[in-house]
């Protein structure tokens, strides 16, 4: 996917009602999982991944700065984002319990 079109969200779009249900992306656009949900907002945000498993079946819950995913709108209006992260290196992070 190419993501040089895309719009980056601004620091007031990082709420929940924006980023629940984000897919996010890794190197070579590898879809690693979606946002779970969030706790805060802006840069300052957790944001909680589940990554891997099948249809949110066995997926492990990891929780991130919202600072360092890059979250963005496609030409469809869909948002999403993108990291350096490998589902690998996620799946090794703290499993996240609210």
């Amino acid at each position: 996917m190419d993501h040089s079109n895309h719009v980056r969200l601004s620091e007031a779009e990082l709420n929940p009602a924006n980023l629940e249900g984000a897919t996010i992306y890794g190197p070579d656009d590898e879809n690693l999982g979606s946002v779970s949900h969030v706790h805060g907002a802006g840069g300052t945000a957790q944001v909680v991944i589940d990554v891997g498993g099948f249809l949110g079946i066995g997926a492990k819950p990891v929780a991130v700065p919202a600072s360092e995913l890059d979250f963005m709108r496609d030409e469809d209006g869909d948002i999403h984002a993108v990291t350096s992260w490998t589902k690998d290196q996620l799946k090794e992070m703290p499993e996240h319990r609210d």
